[in-house]
């Protein structure tokens, strides 16, 4: 399918009002890579050009040579598949040429006491072996939502993992002696890294990085700027898009930008000192859950620009960026038409996004490609 780029720009605080305005004159195809995969959530881009992808309810897939290889691979532990939970974020090792490690986050446990885990294991091309825990999020909880669940890696090799609040545990998010509602920040192996900003507080978890999140689904190391940026759910309204500092307060739900689903007020407040404020923010929500910061030559024009999914309107935002400041907002994507889970920049230059289909084993993988290439 080849399409000339659509565009809507929307208002800094949300999607409201939008209006068709040419920006440039570009072209891309739309392509399906594979489909029947079930619940996607996350994806992995191996060195021959194949392609791992977790499926919610518990499976890790191979695409190989463009083909969804009929049996799971084997190995991957179980994991707690209810509301929210399952399998969830998929990320390589920075040298997984040479040491083949890849790490999962999933929930596990059960109805009345679950939480979030991260393992790591060696993918020898069919299984996972040597599975071990790298982090495991305390204290356990009895609902089976926002568990967070993304991870990127740190240029120390250290890895940032998103922890959501519980849903029903909000409070414990401006609470630094839980991991609820935090990102943390562990070593490789899952060791504290003795650089950690809380790491000689005694009123707080040491693995913790930042905190007073609600649900982020997505986290991304950006080389170019040196930044890291993250997406946060946001509940009736007040999703957001954050640049990620060790030590902050990112205010949930002191402050927030939404209301709670009963239409009440959760938080007066807005703004507050010693509390981060977003990059952006909308209302309505459009549930951010994967992203990526471009960076390839298949499209020049989005160099260093931000792209982020949207299961509520099933398409992606694209955010103009310079820099570590952000510009106009664009929709794309939209003539497919599904829950859409994750994006990441292929090494080919072009994205690649996960859509979760019409029902159980209906999801996608689609290519974005520049048409003249």
């Amino acid at each position: 399918m080849k399409f000339a780029i659509k565009l809507a720009f929307i208002g800094w605080a949300g999607l409201i009002g939008l209006a068709a305005q040419p920006a440039f004159a570009s072209d891309y195809t739309l392509e399906e890579v594979v489909n029947g995969i079930d619940m996607p959530w996350g994806i992995a881009f191996l060195p021959d050009g194949d392609m791992l992808v977790t499926e919610l309810s518990g499976q890790l897939r191979l695409i190989r040579e463009g083909e969804l290889q009929p049996q799971p691979v084997a190995g991957v532990p179980e994991s707690y598949y209810a509301g929210q939970g399952g399998l969830m974020d998929i990320l390589l090792h920075p040298d997984f040429a040479a040491n083949k490690l890849v790490y999962l986050s999933l929930a596990v446990g059960d109805r009345d006491a679950n939480t979030l885990r991260v393992i790591r294991g060696r993918f020898d091309g069919a299984s996972l072996e040597d599975v071990e825990t790298v982090f495991e999020a305390a204290p356990t909880r009895d609902t089976p939502a926002h568990y967070g669940g993304r991870m990127t890696f740190l240029p120390d090799n250290t890895l940032l993992v998103t922890v959501g609040d519980g849903f029903d545990f909000r409070e414990d998010a401006q609470n630094r002696a839980n991991h609820i509602g935090t990102i943390v920040r562990v070593s490789e192996t899952g060791k504290v890294p003795a650089d950690n900003p809380y790491v000689d507080d005694p009123a707080a978890l040491p693995e913790v990085w930042s905190y007073g999140h609600r649900n982020a689904q997505s986290i991304i190391y950006d080389a170019g700027t040196d930044t890291v940026f993250q997406t946060e759910h946001g509940p009736r309204g007040g999703d957001e898009l954050n640049i990620i500092e060790p030590a902050q307060n990112y205010g949930w739900p002191a402050i927030t930008y939404g209301i709670d689903y009963s239409g009440l007020r959760i938080s007066p407040y807005t703004s507050y000192e010693g509390m981060k404020q977003p990059l952006e923010y909308w209302d309505p929500s459009f549930g951010p859950s994967g992203m990526t910061v471009y960076r390839g030559d298949a499209f020049p024009d989005w160099d260093g620009d931000i792209f982020i999914t949207s299961l509520v309107f099933n398409h992606v935002i694209r955010v103009d960026m310079d820099g570590r400041v952000s510009g106009a907002q664009q929709i794309l994507f939209d003539e497919i038409g599904e829950r859409l889970r994750d994006i990441r920049t292929g090494p080919d230059g072009a994205l690649y996004i996960l859509s979760e289909g019409t029902g159980a084993g209906d999801g996608r993988v689609w290519r974005v490609r520049a048409t003249n290439r």
